[in-house]
């Protein structure tokens, strides 16, 4: 008998940022009042689902993300992994205006927009997305888990799940802010990708800031 898991990816909703670095990795950074009402609104748009896992990755924001939903699948524990964080980026503390790129000591740095050269391989991305899912799979079976991310991982794995190059321009990803990428299992096998915005009502301007 088939049987059907969902894993779903979660981007954390929005960050108080009133500098406007890129985070990254960096501590300290918590979700908006904005963001907070992006999570709940994702937790009540799932709160019916038959998801029995609520994992996040352990960055502040998408714990803060998490827990809502956690709540609102019925008191589920959140459990942290490393596998779902944030690329790294050597740009991490900076205003990422168009003064970064036109200075020669950056030059470097974005060399190489295919591997990419500013932060983790795209390729290493991959390989830790991949493992999470898979790990999630094994523990869900037949059911649904929920696992919090970041843009970049999250828009990674699922050009790789389509056989799509995976350099390409980060403002064209379609992965906003407290946003669902469903990865659809049957069996071992994959057979849907989908895309929702449960919160899409109380995105501003630039659906892609932040990370």
């Amino acid at each position: 008998m088939t049987e059907t898991t969902v894993v779903h990816l979660l981007r954390h909703g929005e960050v108080y940022n009133p500098a406007g670095v890129l985070y990254g990795r960096l501590p300290g950074y918590h979700l908006s009042d904005n963001g907070r009402a992006m999570a709940d609104m994702v937790a009540k748009s799932i709160a019916g689902r038959d998801i029995v896992a609520v994992w996040s990755s352990p960055m502040e924001r998408a714990q803060e993300t998490a827990a809502p939903s956690a709540e609102a699948l019925g008191g589920l524990a959140v459990v942290l992994d490393d596998r779902l964080i944030e690329a790294t980026n050597v740009f991490e503390g900076k205003r990422l205006a168009g003064a970064v790129f036109k200075d020669p000591r950056n030059f470097w740095h974005i060399r190489d927009p295919r591997r990419p050269s500013w932060g983790e391989a795209y390729l290493d991305v991959v390989a830790r997305m991949k493992s999470v899912i898979d790990s999630a799979k094994a523990a869900v079976r037949g059911h649904e888990i929920l696992m919090v991310s970041h843009q970049m991982p999250i828009w990674i794995i699922r050009l790789a799940a389509e056989n799509r190059r995976l350099w390409h321009d980060p403002r064209r990803r379609q992965c906003s802010l407290a946003s669902l990428t469903s990865f659809t299992f049957e069996d071992d096998r994959l057979v849907t990708v989908g895309y929702t915005e449960p919160a899409a009502i109380l995105l501003k301007g630039n659906p892609i800031a932040g990370s």
